[in-house]
């Protein structure tokens, strides 16, 4: 099998799954899915890492140490799950890009850093494969945010020379990538950034009071009303106003941050009445800078797992119309595992020592490969640029 095949590993601010996906890119990069995978977390670690992810004072560095080999243990398997069912060996695989799980992410500290955890040295043992990870910090060592890094491969499939476009992905986080028109050959155009939470709130806010992971189509929203005093307090909050390049996650947009914003109202709304209230959060925000950074009459894309939230989607419709919104399934490629595939591409770029980083996205003073190669003694020998091994 060609060497050009690639593995996939993903899991976003949700923490619902690691998406993996095995795929085999031709000379013009474009995406031919093998098999994809979705390996949940066990129950146990998926609260340690949401914990861990708004609490990090008080989680000892054994802790610490122990969830980056339990995420490991988790992605390798989600490996081993997509390399089985698209009978792979290890020696067909040229790399697994493996993003890791983001527990951290503080683009505008004094000393700018994004942490995921899930070891890639172990990910490498477990698979037989070599390894790309820890994309987000070689980015921000060329002084970008480090998010979002989609933005490359969102180019590099969505472009058009006829008509501008907009990916929208909805993961706990959304982001946006803005493609002008006639933009193919050329990424100084592109913009992108995190527009604010996704599901991620959403999530959050139906954990604490139904014990559930998620709000399934958003149902337990669409029975509640929306709140305007407290929409508009979130709607004014500092990082909706801010400039592009800018970047967020769960350590901002957190339900301490939420309890906040409830606490400061008069009469607490009603548990679904603030659901409903955060499903047009997301909604407007997502809006919102569509319609600040976007060309206008441009053709709306939408991917990741908030694609399934159909109240979520009918409430981004109202906001956007009458600009319809499409998929990228329409464009060749399932909005279930655009992220994952596009971390492959990235590995796939990084082998090749070219770049993944979008400065006009990012910030970033120069294009850079992203990332670094944890090597298997299994794997078959790999050209790498000098300075990726690690």
């Amino acid at each position: 099998m060609s060497q050009r095949c690639y593995i996939g590993l993903m899991s976003g601010t949700s923490v619902d799954a690691a998406d993996a996906v095995a795929v085999h890119f031709d000379h013009a990069g474009r995406p031919d899915i093998l098999a994809t995978h979705a390996q949940p977390p066990e129950t146990k670690l998926r609260a340690d890492l949401l914990h861990l992810s708004q609490q990090v004072a008080g989680v000892s560095l054994s802790k610490f140490g122990e969830l980056d080999q339990r995420v490991g243990e988790w992605f390798a398997q989600a490996a081993r799950e997509v390399m089985s069912k698209a009978n792979l060996r290890p020696t067909d695989v040229a790399a697994i890009g493996s993003h890791g799980q983001t527990v951290r992410h503080e683009p505008n500290a004094p000393y700018p850093f994004s942490l995921q955890l899930g070891s890639p040295s172990l990910v490498a043992a477990r698979t037989g494969c070599n390894v790309v990870a820890d994309f987000r910090n070689s980015d921000m060592a060329a002084g970008g945010q480090g998010a979002p890094l989609v933005p490359a491969f969102h180019h590099s499939l969505f472009a058009a020379s006829d008509q501008a476009r907009i990916v929208i992905n909805i993961g706990g986080i959304a982001n946006i990538t803005v493609l002008p028109a006639n933009a193919i050959d050329r990424t100084d155009r592109v913009l992108g950034l995190d527009t604010g939470p996704g599901n991620a709130l959403m999530d959050a806010w139906i954990s604490s009071h139904l014990k559930r992971d998620l709000d399934a189509d958003g149902e337990w929203a669409a029975s509640g009303h929306v709140h305007d005093g407290l929409l508009g307090q979130m709607m004014a909050d500092p990082y909706l106003d801010r400039a592009a390049p800018k970047s967020t996650g769960r350590e901002y947009f957190n339900l301490d941050w939420l309890r906040a914003q409830i606490d400061s109202l008069a009469r607490p709304p009603r548990p679904a009445d603030v659901q409903a209230t955060l499903c047009e959060f997301s909604a407007a925000s997502i809006a919102q800078a569509i319609d600040r950074y976007g060309p206008g009459k441009e053709q709306l894309l939408l991917c990741g797992g908030g694609a399934r939230n159909a109240e979520l989607c009918r409430r981004l419709a109202h906001h956007l119309a009458p600009r319809p919104i499409g998929r990228t399934d329409e464009y060749g490629l399932d909005s279930d595992w655009v992220e994952a595939v596009a971390f492959a591409w990235l590995a796939m770029r990084t082998l090749q020592g070219r770049s993944g980083n979008v400065p006009s996205v990012t910030g970033a003073d120069r294009p850079v490969p992203l990332g670094a190669l944890y090597r298997s003694a299994c794997a078959a020998p790999t050209s790498t640029p000098s300075g990726l091994i690690r």
